[in-house]
């Protein structure tokens, strides 16, 4: 089974490579953009055919690894 797992920073955590990106974009012109905030995204294929069992599977890999609870968020997609 395949799943995407999204990981962003947490409201209010300082995110100077979003930063960087909004003011990259208003030099290039870009008009109309407010504000930018950076993550990660990650594709990952379980080995299950089970949902329950491929949250539970990336639930884990989240906690422990993939995102740092402290400061992100995480969200799990099943394709």
């Amino acid at each position: 089974m395949k799943a995407r797992v999204t990981v962003t920073l947490k409201n209010g955590v300082l995110d100077p490579q979003g930063k960087a990106i909004e003011g990259a974009l208003r030099s290039l012109g870009v008009e109309g953009v407010e504000s930018v905030r950076q993550g990660k995204m990650f594709e990952v294929e379980v080995a299950t055919s089970d949902p329950e069992r491929a949250q539970t599977l990336l639930k884990e890999a989240c906690e422990r690894l993939l995102a740092n609870t402290v400061v992100e968020n995480y969200s799990i997609e099943l394709l």
